[in-house]
């Protein structure tokens, strides 16, 4: 993929700053928050059911994060998914743990049955389970894929008719036709607490300034990888990077990530 591309929709994030509904856990809420910021777009963390139908509708984009899950959570983000479908506002759910329990698998797939969802961003163990291919999760961490990570993630895009976005050492982002091979990032992403929430918020502002949205899973990816490698020059361990990792995100300019953009298409 070119890099303008990319960089086109970063910039289109900080001039539209469109605002990121997230239903999400509680152990990375703070963190989605100010990812979203440093992107450039909006956040709001809303997960009443007494406002959620409310706040969606001015919502770019809805983020469902199962990672501290509860049946009221649930409901709330039924209820938030389907006045987004009803207004067209893309959905990214994240299927944290997927596979770990009866509940939070039970729960991914109705909410993938019952709402029409943009993007599903996950970890190889997430999606290895969602796609029937064979995973492994541990709490919410993955054991990875037991097949090819590409037709893995491409089955489970075929089964959910959903952009899958699935991240790991290269991130797999395919619709079930196209696929984009996102090489931008560094180990001590996964060294860290909240990455993938984190993610999925970042993914959820480009997709909210885009049509094409198997593109813009990847070009946030790319994004944040970016931000990853840029950081991990000066960090010297897990906080000092998640520090960098922020400040390096709200000073990615387009052009750096025109340049340094590794998106392969397949």
């Amino acid at each position: 993929m070119d890099g303008t591309i990319p960089a086109a929709l970063l910039a289109a994030v900080r001039e539209q700053r469109p605002l990121i509904h997230h239903i999400t856990n509680s152990v990375t809420v703070n963190d989605c928050a100010n990812i979203t910021i440093c992107t450039g777009a909006a956040p709001v963390m809303a997960e009443a059911p007494e406002e959620v139908v409310d706040m969606v509708t001015a919502a770019g984009a809805l983020v469902l994060n199962i990672g501290t899950l509860s049946a009221a959570q649930v409901e709330a983000m039924l209820a938030a998914g389907r006045r987004a479908n009803d207004l067209g506002i893309p959905v990214i759910l994240d299927p944290v743990g997927a596979g770990a329990t009866a509940f939070r698998t039970g729960t991914v797939q109705r909410l993938l049955n019952a709402l029409e969802i943009a993007v599903l961003k996950g970890n190889a163990g997430e999606i290895g389970v969602l796609a029937g291919t064979g995973g492994s999760v541990r709490g919410v961490d993955s054991g990875g894929v037991a097949g090819d990570p590409i037709e893995t993630a491409r089955e489970c895009a075929r089964l959910t008719g959903t952009v899958v976005s699935m991240t790991g050492e290269v991130d797999v982002v395919t619709d079930g036709e196209r696929v984009f091979l996102v090489r931008n990032g560094v180990p001590a992403m996964d060294r860290l607490s909240g990455t993938g929430c984190m993610a999925a918020s970042v993914t959820a502002a480009f997709v909210a300034v885009a049509d094409d949205y198997a593109v813009a899973a990847a070009a946030a990816l790319a994004a944040f990888g970016r931000a990853g490698e840029r950081a991990a020059v000066s960090a010297r361990g897990p906080y000092s990077f998640r520090t960098a990792l922020f400040d390096e995100l709200a000073g990615l300019s387009p052009e750096d990530l025109a340049c340094h953009a590794r998106i392969e298409e397949r």
